[in-house]
């Protein structure tokens, strides 16, 4: 992943850098690389967008790390807003519940917690306020 402009850098340029990441990238790497380079990505004041989201695994180990790391001068934490990927077959929440298919996750906006304020979540759309502090 390319490394983000030092924002504390007059010749940097102003505003947010968004790393829009595919699921193949994403193929084939274990839990803890895909961690790793989400939370670098957001670590430098990236928002990173999964294209094909985590599994509720990764995601409950995703805020096991971060809350490790969060340090009161350096690192806030992390924003997490996911979109649910509708299946046509049974995708309630009862149908889930007694075992019918697992919804996967379609898409996945992380970003510092002190940079990115969610607006508004429902099924089709993710609003967003992003900040460069």
């Amino acid at each position: 992943m390319p490394k983000a402009t030092n924002p504390d850098d007059p010749d940097a340029p102003d505003g947010v850098q968004i790393d829009l990441i595919s699921g193949e990238r994403m193929d084939g790497m274990a839990t803890m690389e895909k961690i790793r380079m989400i939370l670098d990505g957001v670590h430098d004041g990236n928002i990173v967008i999964l294209e094909e989201g985590l599994t509720p695994d990764e995601e409950s180990r995703l805020i096991e790390v971060t809350m490790a790391e969060i340090s009161p001068d350096e690192f806030n934490g992390i924003e997490i807003e996911t979109y649910p990927k509708s299946d046509t077959r049974d995708s309630s929440l009862l149908g889930r519940i007694m075992g019918g298919e697992e919804a996967e996750a379609k898409l996945t906006v992380i970003g510092p917690a002190n940079q990115i304020e969610t607006l508004h979540k429902d099924e089709t759309l993710i609003s967003a306020l992003v900040s460069r502090n």
